[in-house]
């Protein structure tokens, strides 16, 4: 059986901001989870709420999984996700809201610049109208059939062509060519919200109280009797089912049961492709860009920013997201971190020049797509591959479950999604458990 590397000591340094307290495991567990991320976390509050024994399996050494607070310089800072997408239906807005979490929208202007210079008004509006435009076309299509995001990007978009394909490419996980058109990211940004002192943390806050076992990587899962079996470094746990919360480009990789599965779910596993969106955080106190959590778009020049995101919480901090097309050629170099550093600075030159750059530095960078626990940042379905996510949200002879951001049809890539998920999982093996509602 292949055997994931463990995270070297560099990567795995950085200790989260907030850690819960957690409970130990039940002896005799009803259910067990994989994986103490959104959906995992989601699921065991459900399950734990019904009156259901739970044992949720961590392989990393936090809870969390993709999304992850940091400290850094006297501020909490995401590695992973920061985004609470699609406000109206995400179930952690509302579910923050009723704990009085210190939420804020995310504001509904940005920072445009063209050639190495604020845009004029007449250039703003000419954006705005190129995306909506954009924007319009994907939505009408997504509704036809599935086919390559790219296919329907409308002719006559001018200068603004370029960066609406880069920005779709990096909010999809991978250029438009490769995504489904079914999965155009359609959430509107005016719904979403971001949360005071990370993402992470609030997730962590959130599996305070519920057992889970850290450091504890699933070997087997064997399925082939009444129950389940899952095999431990620590010792065998028995249960009577297992939800499985993995991110969809580790089980691709990682055969994890006995017997195997079926091939339609091993067909519809082994379909999707990792979606690549990175951080490089940015301690830049001079930068040129003014207003909390504001979006800079930098058009023109022979390189551009896919993404960045400009004083985060009204800190010297910023993210400058990376796409797959860049890490992929930062990752053909072998120039690792440094890499992306130096790329991020040559590309910022190019915009601000590189006397605006005398006193940024580059704190951190995450890497999920090296990161043995999730190869990838969320899993990218491809043209004609959508049907999958219904696929897998079937159960596996009433005893093993999937969820997870990639079986969310409505907030896929998202923690919302995975979170979302979960739950929905949950009720599904507590209706199988307690048929009785007992």
């Amino acid at each position: 059986m292949q055997k994931l590397r463990p995270l070297r000591a560099s990567e795995s340094a950085r200790a989260p901001d907030f850690r819960p307290v957690l409970a130990p495991l039940p002896e005799a567990p009803d259910v067990v989870i994989v994986g103490a991320g959104a959906a995992g976390i989601g699921a065991a509050r459900a399950l734990v709420a019904q009156g259901l024994s739970v044992a949720v399996l961590e392989a990393r050494d936090r809870v969390g999984g993709r999304a992850w607070t940091v400290p850094l310089r006297g501020h909490a800072v995401d590695l992973g996700a920061h985004w609470l997408h699609a406000g109206p239906i995400n179930p952690l807005v509302a579910l923050g809201r009723a704990r009085r979490e210190r939420l804020r929208r995310a504001p509904q202007d940005s920072h445009v610049w063209v050639g190495g210079r604020p845009a004029s008004p007449a250039e703003i509006r000419a954006s705005a109208r190129a995306f909506a435009r954009a924007d319009r076309a994907m939505t009408r299509g997504a509704a036809g059939e599935d086919r390559p995001a790219a296919s329907v990007l409308p002719p006559g978009l001018g200068p603004w062509a370029a960066r609406i394909a880069s920005v779709h490419g990096l909010v999809s996980g991978r250029p438009l060519a490769e995504v489904s058109l079914h999965d155009f990211p359609s959430m509107e940004y005016g719904d979403n919200v971001f949360m005071a002192g990370g993402y992470g943390s609030y997730l962590a806050r959130l599996a305070a109280g519920l057992p889970v076992r850290l450091s504890a990587p699933v070997q087997r899962i064997d399925w082939s009797g009444a129950g389940v079996r899952l095999e431990t470094a620590g010792g065998t746990i028995a249960a009577r089912a297992v939800l499985v919360t993995a991110p969809m480009m580790v089980l691709r990789e990682t055969p994890l049961f006995s017997p195997p599965l079926p091939a339609a779910v091993r067909a519809a596993i082994d379909g999707f492709t990792a979606g690549i969106y990175e951080h490089a955080v940015l301690h830049w106190p001079s930068s040129p860009f003014r207003g909390r959590d504001r979006l800079a778009g930098l058009n023109g020049g022979r390189r551009a920013p896919p993404g960045l995101l400009t004083r985060i919480d009204d800190t010297p901090f910023h993210y400058y997201e990376l796409d797959a097309g860049e890490a992929a050629r930062i990752d053909a170099a072998g120039s690792g971190v440094d890499g992306v550093r130096r790329h991020v600075r040559a590309v910022l030159a190019e915009h601000v020049g590189r006397a605006r750059l005398r006193d940024l530095a580059i704190p951190a960078v995450s890497a999920w797509r090296h990161d043995p626990w999730s190869r990838g940042s969320w899993a990218v379905v491809p043209p004609g591959h959508a049907p999958a996510r219904l696929l897998l949200r079937e159960s596996l002879s009433d005893r093993v479950w999937f969820a997870g951001e990639a079986l969310s049809r409505a907030q896929w890539g998202t923690v919302g999604g995975a979170f979302e998920s979960g739950t929905r999982a949950a009720a599904a093996i507590t209706r199988h458990l307690r048929p009785d509602g007992d």
